[in-house]
């Protein structure tokens, strides 16, 4: 989890219920500098998709919720029905790069409808934080495996690493 003002909001979003903030999270992410051809080529955006019993825990998938947010401020599709998680996960912010690994083998699989809108499509990726990239990275596996040419990611922060100087 970030530090500061932006672990807050994260954490507000997260498991307070704030799911406004949903909306100044996306706008700052929105602004993502991004090179002229990703801009030209992106596809959609794809949310990480949670759990289904974390979700009707939650009442909402915060990653969902930024992706819709990105894709009205960029005008490009929101694909919430490519990607399932196939199993519960545990929560990533107490496990060791290696621990998230293998936590998130697996877990995420193809919805088999979605594979032909996949080919040859650049896809932006979006979660609220990137740590060790485990859960983008298995959600990537997925999605290029199945015909996708490009994968992008968008977070809204990136958690301290133990390498990250103070």
């Amino acid at each position: 989890m970030p530090e500061g003002a932006g672990g807050s909001i994260v954490h507000a979003l997260k498991y307070g219920g704030w799911q406004k903030v949903a909306h100044p999270m996306a706008a700052r992410m929105a602004r993502t500098d991004w090179p002229a051809d990703v801009l030209a080529e992106r596809t959609a955006l794809i949310p990480v998709p949670l759990a289904r019993d974390r979700e009707r825990e939650r009442g909402y998938n915060q990653s969902e919720l930024l992706a819709r947010e990105i894709g009205r401020l960029w005008r490009a599709p929101v694909w919430t029905d490519v990607l399932v998680r196939r199993r519960g996960t545990q929560t990533q912010t107490r496990l060791t790069p290696v621990e998230r690994l293998a936590n998130v083998a697996g877990a995420f699989a193809l919805v088999p409808a979605s594979q032909p809108k996949l080919a040859g499509a650049h896809l932006v990726l979006v979660d609220d934080v990137i740590t060790t990239a485990s859960t983008l990275n298995a959600c990537a596996r997925v999605l290029y495996g199945h015909g996708a040419r490009i994968i992008s990611y968008v977070t809204f922060g990136r958690a301290r690493a133990p390498s990250d100087a103070v």
